[in-house]
Formats: C-alpha cells, structure tokens, sequence
C-alpha cells in the first residue's frame, strides 16, 4: 500500500513539472526537433566574426514562411517557439538566441528557450503578455541592458529625437490581450516609461553618408512618422557581394529574403519610413 501510494505521488510530481512547463512553453515536436537540429550544426555555422555568425545563421532560415501574429497564441502568454514562419521580431530574436548558443559545444534545447526568454522579455522573465518586449526601442534598449546588443545609433551619426509612443494602448481592440485590465494598464506604463526616454534615430537621408559604419550582423530597426509608433519593421544588415549593405529579415511579401536593393534604397520604398536604429549584438 505504502508503495502505490509513493508511486501514485511521484507519478502525479512528474505530471506537475509537465503541466508547469507546458503552460510556459508552446512548442510543437517539429519545432523541438528543428532547434535541437538547428543546435548541432552551430559549430557548423559559426564564424570568426561574430556579426557574420548572425548572418549566416539568419541566412540559415532564407525562404521560411513569414507568419504574422506568431505569439498570438491561447489566452495566456507563453514561450513559443516556432522555427517554421516567423514575423520579423520572432526572426531577429531566433537567430540571435542561436547566435549567442554558439559560444557552448553542448547546447541543448532547455538552454535555447531560456536564452529565447530572456532575449523576448523584459529584464528576461515571461512574467505575462505585458513582460514582453512590444515596443523595439525598448526592446533595444532592455536587451542592451542585458549584454546582449549595443546601441550605436548615436555612434553613427543618429540623433536624439521624442515622440509619443502609445499605439497600443490607442489601438487596444488590435490586441485581444489587452482585454484584461491588468494587461492595459501595464502597457500603458511601458507607454509612459517610454514617452520620458528619447530616442535615437538615423534620418533617411543620412544613412548614405554613414552605411560603411554599419556592420554584417548589426540589428536594423525601421523607424516610423505613423502616430505612436516607434518602429515598424526589424531585420540583420548584411554586406552583401555589391559591398553594400542589404536588409535580411522576415518580409511581409512572403519569406525570410534579403532585400535586392541596398537598405537605402529599400528603405525610399518603404511608406512613412523616417529612418533607422541600429544594435550590435554581442558575444
């Protein structure tokens, strides 16, 4: 009796520990196994330079579908994982947990959603849909704070500029999320912690005189004139056989690609577009 009893209890234990971990991640078998793939071949990928390990790792994922709203899933946040369509956020994000892998021989796939999460969320803790990193220029600057990127916008020649950031909380019905009370009212301070902080941007017109100050590897985020918005598109610059610079990213016309048209003339096509942020990740 003493033994089915403890059996009964371990049994019900290892049943707690899947259920915790299930609702933190959302991960298919497929997506398990892609990382655990994607995992093996780091050693494969990795260069001497560490901004052309994030390129070659990005370029790794060239032509995988790009999927809106990825993180949009259930009605509680969690982690998910999903290497089979990205929006550009989520690429970014993939390819430089995986950059930051490459410095273990053994990483396994507990060690990549832990770098995914602290990567995704403020100060590294899911600590629901609002500890989420929605705004880029915090994003920068939290993940800047991590050890994880830094900002040079200002190093290459960027300017300080203030607008206020507040189109979620103006857009609220775009976001089921922000349903829940709690889950506004915190979005609304990230708002007003962002509305005290300036932001650096690099004016469309002057990236020409700057682009050989941007590097394979570094992290380029598309700055807007839409009202309340701080950027709207995210890619990896790489310098490509022309010996410019081109933007690899998720495009919203279908797949994970790099741009034909060198970032400055990509960027004269891209509506409401003011400019750009760069981060430089770091090993």
């Amino acid at each position: 009796m003493d033994i089915k009893k403890a059996i009964f209890f371990v049994v019900v234990f290892l049943f707690s520990i899947f259920h915790v971990s299930a609702q933190q991640i959302t991960c298919s078998v497929t997506d398990k196994v892609a990382v655990e793939t994607k995992l093996k071949t780091l050693s494969e990928i990795q260069k001497r330079n560490f901004g052309n390990t994030i390129v070659a790792i990005g370029k790794s994922f060239l032509e995988t579908p790009y999927v809106a709203k990825t993180l949009e899933i259930g009605k509680k946040e969690t982690l998910v994982v999903n290497l089979q369509g990205f929006d550009c956020t989520t690429y970014v994000e993939n390819v430089l947990a995986f950059a930051l892998l490459t410095k273990n021989d053994n990483s396994e796939f507990v060690d990549f959603t832990k770098t995914l999460e602290k990567i995704r969320y403020k100060d590294g803790k899911l600590e629901g849909y609002a500890s989420r990193l929605h705004y880029f220029s915090e994003w920068i600057a939290n993940n800047e704070a991590k050890g994880f990127v830094k900002e040079i916008t200002s190093e290459i020649g960027g300017v300080a500029i203030t607008k206020k950031i507040d189109f979620m909380s103006t857009h609220r019905n775009l976001y089921p999320f922000l349903k829940d009370e709690n889950n506004f009212d915190r979005i609304r301070a990230s708002e007003r912690y962002l509305n005290n902080q300036p932001i650096c941007i690099l004016p469309q017109d002057q990236i020409a005189a700057n682009e050989h100050h941007i590097q394979s590897g570094d992290i380029i985020a598309l700055t807007t004139s839409i009202k309340g918005l701080d950027v709207t598109h995210t890619g990896i610059a790489t310098r490509e056989k022309d010996g410019r610079i081109h933007l690899l990213h998720a495009s919203t016309s279908g797949e994970v690609k790099i741009s034909k048209l060198p970032l400055i003339d990509y960027l004269k096509g891209i509506k409401n577009n003011t400019g750009i942020m760069v981060c430089r990740p770091q090993r």
